[in-house]
């Protein structure tokens, strides 16, 4: 066991370094700092942002004489702002799981992998371990700002529904890179990597449109398997447990395909 952790360390201390040399990546953190900034300032000050909104609803009511509905700001601001990272995350998430291991395919190097004394298990948790990270390190700095934004609230708004929702962005994350990885396991192509993973997190997003359709018990069974239904659980500040299991099942299903992939390379070349 401690050798299998030391080897899950080494692996993951390769993969995080590599992220802090590389040119791609920072371009990576840049637009996605960037584009958050934009949402961050769109949803709260934007023409259809949420205190011109409640500035002029409170406005209207001045002037009718009726009471205005009390709106919690700094809640839907959270709830707006983290799914909008979603979204912008079905766009960033395939780029960084595409090389993964296309990237060991085309340099030669994933023979090496295969052929080591490492377990597959272990240089996958590893890799996943290492770009988990290295996201983390991204939406860290988000925090602070949201902390700013909602600060002088009264009454203050709840950490825990922070929390909650940066928890589910997270899971969310790592679900969809553990599917990524997989992928990048089949091909020698970054390109092919990152599009079919975009179209299969598109396909696990949507698929409870697809259990609408369907209808009846087998519908129901499909429909919790959307990344989104339960994303927007974790949004909403409620911490589900089905959510979670649902998210570690991604996470787990991942890991072990690509080590079964891995394990097929392994065969091949014996």
């Amino acid at each position: 066991m401690g050798i299998v952790l030391a080897n899950i360390i080494a692996i993951y201390r390769r993969e995080l370094q590599s992220y802090f040399v590389s040119p791609l990546a920072y371009a990576i953190a840049g637009v996605f700092w960037f584009i958050s900034g934009l949402f961050f300032v769109t949803i709260l000050f934007g023409p259809d942002g949420i205190l011109p909104s409640v500035a002029a609803i409170d406005l209207q009511g001045q002037q009718l004489g009726v009471p205005v509905p009390l709106i919690d700001v700094p809640y839907e601001f959270i709830r707006a702002f983290l799914d909008r990272m979603g979204w912008l995350l079905l766009f960033i998430l395939p780029i960084l799981s595409m090389g993964l291991y296309a990237e060991e395919r085309k340099r030669g190097t994933l023979e090496l992998l295969a052929t080591s004394p490492l377990t597959n298990w272990a240089v996958a948790v590893g890799k996943l371990l290492g770009v988990v990270t290295f996201l983390i390190t991204m939406v860290a700095p988000l925090l602070i700002f949201e902390a700013i934004a909602i600060g002088a609230s009264n009454p203050p708004m709840s950490p825990v529904i922070l929390l909650v929702g940066h928890l589910g962005l997270i899971l969310l994350a790592a679900a969809i890179l553990s599917l990524g990885m997989f992928i990048s396991s089949l091909t020698d192509s970054t390109i092919l990597a990152a599009v079919m993973t975009f179209a299969l997190v598109l396909l696990l997003l949507f698929v409870d449109l697809i259990a609408k359709s369907i209808g009846g018990p087998v519908g129901e069974a499909i429909a919790h398997l959307s990344l989104l239904k339960h994303f927007n659980t974790f949004i909403q500040g409620i911490f589900d447990t089905s959510a979670l299991i649902l998210f570690a099942s991604y996470i787990f299903l991942g890991i072990f395909l690509t080590a079964q992939s891995i394990d097929a390379l392994r065969f091949q070349r014996q």
